[in-house]
């Protein structure tokens, strides 16, 4: 029996995400300046203390600064229509010391070209180019000149960099995002401690920080960032070249554990904490009021010229997402909304499959009714620009059986076909769906414990091996590119699969 068929818009966009610090290595090739990655997840100079799970850096990382051209042959075996991918602040800005006349760095010109041979490659090749200014990789100098996210300054420095590039591809690049997470860089990286740049309460773990007030700061620093870098953008660049720019929030699906008022509550809760602190700003103009009344005057509030700038300053809703949690009420921590989350039902039962991380189960129930969500309360095009899934087989096999990943493909069968329901049942407007990711890499905190790649690397020696599902998807882009996606396309998914090379 032929699978269901549906139709999606003819300029949807299908592909895969990666992010400079974690694919490029080559740190100081090109000119390029330390960032606070390098810094955090090389071991502690004074105390030996490792940051990463074992101990190593994005020094390496895939080689991708070398071996771009192999990972654009990716792609293109994938069918890959767009590919979204990360600039390196401290590759593009010169700062070896030298300032121009009105104090701010210079263009590193070198940097500028290998980022531009990249773009013109993807370009000629038919593959469009979606670009992250800024995915975590703040150059160290701001950090040391000011505190970097913590300073007001910061505003002006994000927007030189991004006025650069914008001068520099804007004739190529027509997609345009400004920041990646503003969440995960506010409370992992200045509230926890667990991400660069490691400032938190906790004196186990940073010699520096406040957990009860870094976090708002940053989080409210980044949305100005962003914000006057999309109005230098509207003002200047769009008129010339055109395009779109917006920003991208991360969030899980938030469901009540149970239909108490106060675990309904809870959950949305969750989604004020999580995304309604940056997309309330950015969309309707304020906090969330549950944000506000929680955190009080933490909150920096905006001044009448910097809301006229945020509000609306963004062209689409940038997503990413992997899980579902359900919510009850009661959790201590306030960065989280103050709720318990877990994937364990009131029958026991779990939401579904285990991912090798903690944080992610299946359920791609959970993602249709959050595209629903955030359709019904921002009314903005949604592009998905993160969604994958950390298979165990990736951390228990070796080659050639590690290739074999069900586990990724059930995933991805179920969330591309919850997005497909969302669309043509829904009606929500969905532009984009970008995989994450393209490439095993280097997974932050993890290290390389962690693989969410379709693509096997053995680090080793850097070669890569698509696994099955790079062939699922590109069965799922096959699809696409003829206007239908498919219902029960993991039933016999690998026949009739145009050929992938086996290794690159």
């Amino acid at each position: 029996m032929d699978a269901p068929q549906a139709k999606l818009p003819s300029d949807f966009l299908y592909g895969f995400a990666t992010a400079a610090y974690q694919i490029e290595g080559s740190p100081t090739a090109g000119g390029r300046a330390p960032s606070i990655w390098d810094t955090f997840s090389h071991p502690d100079p004074q105390s030996g203390i490792k940051r990463t799970a074992d101990g190593l850096s994005g020094d390496v990382a895939t080689d991708s600064f070398n071996r771009w051209k192999d990972d654009i042959e990716l792609l293109k075996s994938y069918g890959a229509n767009a590919y979204r991918f990360s600039l390196s602040w401290s590759r593009i800005i010169d700062f070896s010391g030298q300032k121009t006349d009105d104090g701010l760095e210079p263009v590193n010109a070198e940097g500028v070209q290998h980022y531009r041979m990249i773009i013109e490659e993807l370009v000629r090749v038919g593959i469009t180019p979606y670009v992250t200014l800024y995915h975590w990789d703040l150059p160290q100098a701001l950090h040391d000149r000011y505190g970097g996210w913590l300073d007001r300054r910061i505003v002006k420095d994000y927007v030189h960099y991004a006025k650069t590039c914008f001068n520099a591809f804007g004739d190529l690049v027509k997609h345009w995002i400004t920041v990646n997470e503003p969440w995960v860089i506010s409370v992992l990286g200045y509230g926890q401690g667990v991400f660069a740049p490691g400032r938190s309460s906790n004196r186990e773990k940073s010699a520096e920080g406040n957990t009860s007030t870094e976090p708002f700061i940053v989080g409210h620093h980044i949305i100005l960032a962003h914000a006057y870098a999309v109005q230098c953008f509207r003002e200047t660049f769009a008129p010339i070249h055109g395009g779109t720019i917006g920003i991208t929030l991360d969030t899980g699906s938030y469901l009540p554990y149970n239909d108490e008022p106060k675990n309904i509550q809870a959950a949305q809760r969750a989604f004020d904490s999580r995304l309604g602190w940056f997309a309330d700003p950015i969309y309707k103009g304020h906090y969330p009021l549950s944000l506000k009344q929680r955190i009080g005057d933490r909150l920096p509030k905006f001044s009448a010229e910097d809301l006229e700038v945020v509000k609306g300053s963004s062209d689409f809703f940038g997503m990413n997402t992997y899980t579902t949690n359900l919510v009850q009420d009661g959790g201590v921590d306030e960065l989280y909304g103050n709720v318990k989350t877990g994937f364990t039902r009131p029958d026991g039962s779990q939401l579904g499959k285990q991912a090798h991380v903690s944080w992610i189960q299946i359920h791609p129930e959970g993602f249709r009714e959050l595209l629903n969500y955030v359709w019904k309360t921002y009314n903005k095009p949604i592009y998905v620009t993160e969604n994958g899934f950390a298979a165990k087989s990736d951390a228990i096999l070796s080659l050639p059986d590690v290739v074999h990943d069900a586990d990724r493909v059930e995933y991805f069968q179920g969330y591309t076909n919850a997005l497909l329901n969302a669309v043509t049942q829904d009606n929500v407007l969905v532009k984009s769906y970008f995989a994450w990711s393209l490439l095993d890499n280097f997974e932050w905190a993890d290290g390389y414990t962690t693989r969410f790649g379709v693509t096997y690397v053995d680090y080793a020696t850097q070669k890569r091996y698509p696994k099955d599902s790079a062939y699922f998807l590109k069965k799922v882009s096959s699809s696409l590119q003829s206007f239908f996606f498919f219902h029960g396309i993991i039933n016999g998914w690998l026949m009739d699969v145009p050929t992938i090379p086996s290794t690159l």
